[in-house]
């Protein structure tokens, strides 16, 4: 989503060769991020083409005005088919990594989402989660905590990485009001083409 050591171009920059193509514009391109996804993560992301517009979805995400919906393959059973996650989380920027807590401690932050199995193949559960808050690696942890690690999430307790080191947590859909048209808006995105996510397919 933005530039780092690994010196990899950033989605940014591809969206604003895109937009320089598409509408033959010369000179600066503007697409301001309005929100990230970690890097190991498929799916939707939104991004402003003006600075007015970004000010606007910026908004509309701060006053959580946003229905998230993700879907994550892991590799363990949930305890119950759906249910709602509540810890207390807490970031450790050393190693970038947050810890779970079922009590408040200093510096935590509440963090809440409910979940539903999906689907199943083989030794492998799909589950569509709903974040109600918007803490770092919040699914990434919370699921684990839980005992499901997500698929390829070694930093979470997975045992084993994917083969392109992604992790099985897709941005699967968005909705929000237009925040110009006032009208509804939902956003889907598919599923990635290769890897364990082929298996699921058919929920689509």
């Amino acid at each position: 989503m933005q530039g780092d050591e690994t010196g990899d171009k950033a989605l940014p920059d591809y969206i604003k060769d895109y937009l320089r193509i598409k509408y033959n514009k010369p000179g600066n391109i503007f697409a301001g991020v309005v929100h990230r996804l970690d890097r190991p993560v498929s799916g939707l992301v939104v991004i402003a083409k003006t600075s007015k517009a970004l000010e606007r979805m910026n908004e509309i995400f701060r006053e959580r005005k946003v229905e998230k919906v993700y879907w994550a393959i892991v590799g363990n059973k949930p305890p119950d088919l759906s249910g709602k996650l509540v810890h207390w989380m807490k970031k450790d920027g050393k190693i970038n990594v947050s810890k779970t807590y079922d009590n408040q401690i200093k510096d935590s932050l509440r963090a809440e989402l409910d979940y539903q199995m999906v689907g199943k193949s083989g030794e492998s559960y799909l589950l569509e989660v709903s974040p109600h808050t918007g803490r770092h690696h919040q699914i990434r942890a919370q699921l684990s905590s839980m005992g499901c690690p997500i698929k390829g999430d070694v930093k979470y307790g997975f045992s084993e990485k994917n083969a392109d080191h992604s992790i099985c947590l897709h941005a699967r859909r968005l909705k929000f009001i237009h925040p110009v048209k006032k009208e509804p808006i939902e956003l889907i995105a598919n599923l990635p083409g290769s890897g364990a996510w082929g298996k699921f397919r058919m929920f689509e």
